[in-house]
């Protein structure tokens, strides 16, 4: 069987689409990967970069963007909505297919040490590869971001990294590390005022008291304001649970979601799911989706 991962990059940089394209280009330069879905956003100053193919492969395009994003971006310099501590601010592996979970954890941590020594980049790993149960979530790992980092990480024990120099230079450090799918879903709401956003995301959060396995910011990003999230494990907390909860929050405050977007790529079990709940379809199955069927025929 083909092995195939997903790996999904973030870089801080969302407004200057030569550097993109550059950042880019240096993963579709490797061979067994293929770049499938690029997406930026300039309130954010973000890249989201989806490829998938060959392990081995898809962590030398990763290593391959992650040189470029160092000598283009500099983060004394960078400003943006989205919490962020490096050039490459990420780097997560998905198991696909004829992966395990085990085997992209030992891609992620030979990955981290490779941009440790090669790059002279810190590195933290996260979920799954997470050296410390401290530093799973990527919340923690990231707190304070580039600027808190760069003042903490030559004098507190906690914040020395997995890899790579005690110290930070304008590259930042990166988080590497290795996660079930999840789904990037933002909500928007008919105001300019950031302030509701944030309160309810503080709502919806799992962290805050709010829906388990949910990760949420209040964000204003071009006239209007976006709840942004990361579900975690969509599976047991679905889409649209968490799309009901932000209306009913929302309309508390007199609002109104205008409309959602996914960021990336997410499986198609997590819409399927969305469409049994809003179309009331009792004994749908996924066998039953005409293109699920031709894949399984094939």
């Amino acid at each position: 069987m083909t092995k195939i991962v997903e790996c999904v990059p973030n870089f801080s940089e969302g407004r200057r689409q030569d550097v993109i394209q550059r950042i880019v280009g240096a993963m579709e330069q490797v061979a067994g990967v293929q770049v499938v879905d690029v997406q930026s956003d300039i309130d954010h100053n973000r890249a989201v970069v989806t490829l998938v193919g060959d392990p081995q492969a898809a962590a030398e395009a990763a290593f391959r963007a992650t040189a470029v994003a160092a000598e283009l971006i500099d983060m004394d310099h960078h400003r943006g909505g989205h919490p962020r501590m490096g050039a490459t601010d990420v780097i997560p592996f998905v198991p696909v297919r004829g992966v395990r979970m085990e085997d992209c954890v030992q891609v992620a941590r030979q990955l981290g040490e490779r941009i440790g020594s090669e790059l002279g980049i810190p590195v933290y790993l996260y979920e799954d590869a997470a050296s410390d149960p401290a530093r799973r979530n990527l919340a923690d790992v990231r707190r304070g971001e580039y600027e808190a980092l760069k003042e903490e990480i030559g004098t507190n024990p906690e914040r020395a990294p997995d890899f790579g120099p005690v110290a930070i230079g304008t590259a930042g450090a990166t988080a590497v590390g290795a996660r079930p799918p999840l789904v990037a879903f933002n909500v928007y709401l008919n105001t300019d005022d950031p302030a509701p956003a944030q309160a309810i995301a503080r709502a919806v959060r799992h962290s805050s008291g709010g829906l388990r396995f949910v990760k949420a910011l209040g964000l204003a990003v071009e006239g209007e304001t976006q709840v942004s999230m990361n579900l975690t494990d969509y599976r047991r907390t679905p889409i649209h649970r968490v799309l009901e909860m932000i209306r009913s929050e929302a309309a508390s405050y007199g609002l109104a979601v205008t409309r959602s977007e996914i960021v990336g790529l997410l499986p198609a079990e997590a819409l399927i799911d969305a469409a049994r709940f809003y179309l009331q379809l009792r004994d749908f199955a996924p066998e039953q989706v005409l293109e699920n069927r031709l894949i399984a025929e094939e």
